[in-house]
């Protein structure tokens, strides 16, 4: 009989040892997000403040996403003189607010591939071509300056600089112009950004112009919840499936709790 205990005993063990390694091994790892962060600048505090106070049809990885960047989109601006607003701008779009594999493995948050100069750590990437080269950095902040000196250093983008210092739509069109990216709506896509966040603001605080707050924001927004379809949220704003779509650059009917959506 206690033989009998004995091996029903260590059986148990057995199989609960077998269990556990079973759970250990089938969990799932999970992208790092941004958090919120206060800064030495109270302007750029100020802004994030406001921004939070708008949770609700804002995307809150995108204000955690400026609240760590905008000084040094700000810093950039000063030194190179490009619309910090457009910095963040494309910061935010290519890094994926900075949770893209590419920025998570190389903290390269604007895209810059290799090219012939470049003699620094790369990584390979899919991009327009399998494994394609792009930069790797220690440091985010060194992307940002890469990015200054790729735009400043290359003729082609010359003319940019010859825009007022806080011209954020002509900095816009003016890189598709350039060629910086071959996606057609990619102006529209940065102006999106700077009026919905405000990103035009830190041209300002670093101009030492005045903000104004009175004005209304031209695209309005909503959060996507439970059980929510695009056909609803179309019948809800009186709009369609495809304007919807059309404005998100979405290519299907999929969409996630917590996305927000320019519906107008």
């Amino acid at each position: 009989m206690n033989k009998l205990i004995l091996v029903v005993f260590f059986a148990s063990l057995i199989v609960s040892c077998g269990s556990n390694k079973k759970a250990v091994a089938t969990t799932q790892k999970t992208k790092p997000v941004l958090e919120v962060v206060e800064t030495d600048n109270e302007d750029v505090n100020k802004e994030i403040e406001k921004l939070e106070r708008e949770k609700e049809s804002l995307d809150p990885r995108t204000i955690a996403y400026i609240s760590h960047y905008a000084p040094v989109a700000m810093d950039e601006m000063k030194k190179h003189k490009i619309p910090a607003s457009i910095t963040l701008a494309q910061g935010i779009l290519e890094s994926g607010n900075g949770v893209s594999n590419l920025a998570l493995k190389s903290n390269n948050h604007f895209g810059i591939k290799c090219h012939s100069r470049w003699h620094g750590e790369s990584v390979r990437h899919d991009d327009d071509e399998k494994q394609e080269c792009f930069r790797k950095y220690k440091h985010v902040e060194s992307s940002y300056r890469d990015h200054s000196l790729f735009l400043r250093n290359r003729g082609r983008y010359e003319f940019l600089f010859d825009l007022k210092k806080d011209d954020y739509k002509g900095w816009a069109k003016g890189l598709k112009k350039a060629g910086y990216a071959t996606d057609k709506r990619y102006p529209d896509k940065l102006i999106r950004l700077v009026e919905t966040y405000n990103l035009d603001h830190y041209d300002k605080i670093v101009l030492h112009k005045k903000i104004d707050d009175t004005k209304k924001v031209k695209n309005k927004r909503y959060r996507v919840r439970k059980g929510d379809t695009l056909y609803a949220i179309a019948k809800r704003f009186r709009t369609t499936v495809d304007a919807i779509k059309s404005l998100n650059d979405l290519t299907s009917n999929d969409i996630s709790v917590g996305q927000i959506l320019v519906v107008e």
